[in-house]
């Protein structure tokens, strides 16, 4: 089939190079000409772990472009995808569907013959229906099926997660829709991927409510992360011990410094604003919402209780700033406000990221200092900061790293570590969740 994907960022490059992979013939499309030029030199606009090779398999193979150029790719196409931003409106919070509405627009002018559009950017309930109404009224003869097809791509296993998805979810108003869709998956319908088909309208709602329910269950695993630290417990063996119930599962059980991302933050918020505005208000959802913005610069001050209450005038050195590892992503990442809280504080802040330095200058304070590696983040520092679980932090030469330092304070918004295997070293450690430290201070055991 021929597929046209408007918008060549995170969702639509993705979603070009997997769907060529699969012997389709596909255009990407954008109006950034820097991106585009990119694409055909062969560079990435985005790191995600095998991406470049498979665009450069498919590109060799013939199967997939890069223009900025909409109208020819999209008269040809059989199904054109919307892939563009939704940002957080300025202001109120709703999803900026500008872009949305614009693509719109520009299809409305250039399509030719049957072609269902395809709204793969995340978008509010109702949007399906706006998108069908702006392209039959620019374009009265316009032969159009409009379906939502909403993805679920985890940054850093983003093309297995299209490959082998766990469900493939397709929103129609146009029974015709429905044949094509099959074949646009057939590949991954013939492994056994679940596609289910429902109206627009649910489709869209089924984006939104997977996102808040992940978010919520991050933001209740760090509360309860909170609550062990006052009473004793400890967070690791709570998660394991709810998570071995199949009802709650293991995954985004893992305590941390708060979700951020390109999906997560924006999602929440905006189905909070859909809710309101259809007088359904989701408290709980608005609750993850508010509770998740406040624990990034909590951290802050965590880092700053470990130091004895006071950071003015000292080093503090961060390993990890994208908002997960395997990513160059700094969309609402936790190392912005944490970092922003210490500088607040007085403290002098050292950083280093495997991949999203880059990213992170123009977002961070001017006056972060950026290292080549872990080793000389953390040299002279007085206390070191885990804030992303990057692999290369799981396993760092801790004695190398101790020595280098010129305090003993280390900080594990991950938890990546155990408290003995950091103290033999001199280290004073720091951690989420971990109450059974202090048990015996909270707790006193009576005299027997």
């Amino acid at each position: 089939m021929r597929i046209t994907i408007i918008g060549s960022g995170y969702v639509g490059l993705v979603s070009g190079a997997c769907f060529a992979d699969f012997g389709h013939v596909v255009t990407c499309v954008d109006k950034a000409e820097h991106k585009i030029e990119a694409l055909r030199a062969g560079r990435m606009p985005i790191y995600e772990p095998g991406l470049a090779e498979i665009v450069a398999s498919n590109v060799q193979a013939g199967r997939l472009s890069f223009s900025t150029d909409l109208a020819g790719p999209v008269s040809e196409a059989d199904v054109v995808f919307i892939a563009v931003g939704t940002p957080s409106r300025r202001g109120d919070g709703h999803a900026d569907l500008s872009h949305v509405f614009d693509v719109a627009r520009d299809i409305s002018r250039h399509v030719q013959g049957f072609t269902v559009v395809a709204t793969k950017s995340t978008v509010p309930v109702g949007t399906g229906d706006e998108v069908d109404y702006i392209i039959r009224t620019a374009n009265p003869n316009a032969d159009v099926a409009v379906v939502s097809n909403p993805e679920f791509l985890r940054e850093g296993a983003a093309i297995e997660d299209f490959k082998r998805p766990d469900r493939i979810v397709v929103g129609y108003a146009d029974p015709r829709a429905v044949e094509v869709m099959t074949e646009v998956y057939r590949p991954l319908y013939l492994n056994a991927a679940p596609i289910l088909f429902t109206s627009r309208r649910t489709s869209e709602l089924v984006k939104y409510a997977a996102n808040a329910f992940l978010a919520l269950k991050i933001t209740f695993i760090n509360e309860i992360a909170d609550l062990c630290e006052n009473v004793g417990a400890n967070v690791q063996e709570v998660s394991r011990g709810i998570g071995l119930d199949k009802r709650i599962g293991p995954k985004f059980l893992n305590a941390g410094p708060g979700y951020g991302g390109s999906c997560f933050p924006k999602d929440t918020l905006a189905l909070v604003k859909t809710a309101q505005d259809s007088n359904a208000p989701l408290r709980l959802v608005e609750a993850t919402v508010a509770v998740n913005d406040q624990r990034k610069r909590a951290m802050a001050r965590k880092v700053v209780a470990a130091c004895g209450g006071r950071v003015r005038g000292r080093t503090i050195a961060v390993l990890g700033l994208t908002f997960k590892p395997n990513t160059d992503d700094m969309r609402e990442a936790p190392a912005i406000s944490i970092i922003q809280g210490l500088i607040d504080a007085g403290a002098r802040v050292t950083a280093y990221d495997p991949q999203g330095m880059e990213q992170a200058r123009p977002l961070l304070d001017p006056h972060v200092a950026y290292a080549e590696d872990a080793y000389a983040c953390a040299h002279g520092a007085d206390a070191l900061v885990i804030v992303t679980e990057w692999d290369q932090f799981r396993a760092l030469d801790l004695d190398r790293l101790a020595a280098g330092m010129t305090g003993n304070v280390l900080v594990d918004l991950r938890n990546i570590y155990r408290s003995e295997e950091i103290e033999k070293r001199g280290l004073r450690y720091t951690c989420l969740g971990d109450g059974l430290a202090t048990l015996s201070l909270s707790y006193p055991v009576a005299a027997e």
